[in-house]
């Protein structure tokens, strides 16, 4: 369904020359379609920042409701920025005091860099507090991405995460737990998604404080869980929203991070991911590099358009369709008053109706 370009962000203008339906504002206002208002707290780092942006932008074009979207990206004055990415933020994002005014129908809220084992001590965990926190009173649903994920359980049921020892990272294949939610009907019972992390909550931790699991790997862990009510909190620990050569950029980091000193060892590759060709074509290339860091050179140049034709893409239809399902629950739910408290004459301890 359509995304609506009420701002100038460019996002708009690179998905509309991949295909997307992306509507003028004059447009939409010719439309008999009734709009969904979601919010993108994006928390990334600025590498990453309008690749995360495009990906959940994505996700939400590629859903089956018929509804115009429009989508509300705002990030935390807490986090560090450079000049190129505060200029970015500064000309196309808006204001959480804003957003506040005028209300939400969903929001989506990232990953993020840490740099303290305990989440609670990042600089930007008070200010995403009063956003979870008044976006549990006022906003239908909001859904969690990786570390937001473990921040947001943290904040409101007290599960601290815990530090793997490595990093998880790659394809992993994922069962659906629990059937009959309407988040997960429409999907396969089997299916896959990268994951990318450090830190992990298990299945006993979420269900000792009443939330409940949707989708779980055997080696990967959960991915997919909610809020005790079944629906106002989603939560992904993997990530759905990832483009087909994500994983692989994140190795070429990597790699760069290693051939400058910044990390000790060279990467492994992602689980599940890379074909064997491509494996043979990326050790070759650690030889280039290691040979060049023994010989004060450059590193080689990365043969990423050699990879990306050799790469699978298994998590999309499935990420679009859990996606889908969630504005389409909004859409049903939602309080068409966006500044008003949560659903007003819905059970706000069971909106969906399954207790």
């Amino acid at each position: 369904m359509p995304l609506v370009a009420h701002t100038n962000l460019p996002t708009f203008d690179r998905l509309k020359n991949e295909g997307f339906e992306v509507l003028s504002c004059e447009r939409a206002r010719d439309q008999d379609i009734r709009e969904l208002h979601v919010g993108l707290l994006n928390m990334m780092p600025d590498a990453a920042l309008a690749a995360t942006e495009r990906q959940f932008y994505r996700l939400i074009a590629r859903s089956n409701l018929i509804a115009q979207f429009h989508i509300h990206p705002f990030t935390l004055d807490a986090l560090p920025r450079s000049e190129k990415a505060a200029q970015h933020i500064a000309d196309y994002y808006e204001n959480f005091t804003t957003i506040q005014e005028l209300g939400l129908d969903a929001l989506i809220i990232t990953g993020a860099n840490v740099t303290h084992p305990n989440l609670a001590d990042e600089s930007f965990w008070e200010p995403l507090a009063g956003v979870i926190s008044w976006a549990y009173e006022y906003v239908t649903s909001t859904l969690c991405s990786c570390l937001a994920t473990h921040a947001v359980v943290d904040h409101f049921y007290g599960i601290n995460r815990y530090h793997l020892g490595f990093k998880r990272w790659g394809v992993f294949e994922h069962r659906v737990t629990m059937h009959d939610h309407p988040l997960v009907q429409t999907i396969n019972s089997r299916f896959d998604v990268p994951h990318s992390r450090f830190n992990q909550i298990d299945r006993q931790q979420l269900e000792e404080a009443g939330l409940r699991v949707l989708a779980e790997s055997d080696t990967a862990g959960v991915h997919l869980a909610v809020s005790p009510d079944l629906f106002r909190q989603v939560f992904f620990q993997g990530h759905p929203e990832y483009d087909i050569n994500s994983l692989l950029k994140e190795y070429k980091r990597e790699v760069g991070l290693y051939f400058n000193g910044k990390r000790h060892s060279y990467p492994p590759f992602p689980d599940n991911y890379l074909s064997m060709h491509a494996q043979a074509i990326l050790n070759e290339y650690r030889e280039h590099a290691e040979e060049s860091q023994q010989h004060g050179e450059p590193l080689p140049e990365f043969p990423e358009a050699l990879i990306i034709p050799m790469l699978d893409i298994t998590w999309r239809d499935t990420a679009k369709a859990v996606v889908s399902n969630w504005l389409g629950i909004v859409y049903q739910i939602t309080n068409k008053e966006r500044s008003k408290p949560f659903m007003e004459g819905i059970d706000p301890n069971d909106p969906l109706g399954l207790k």
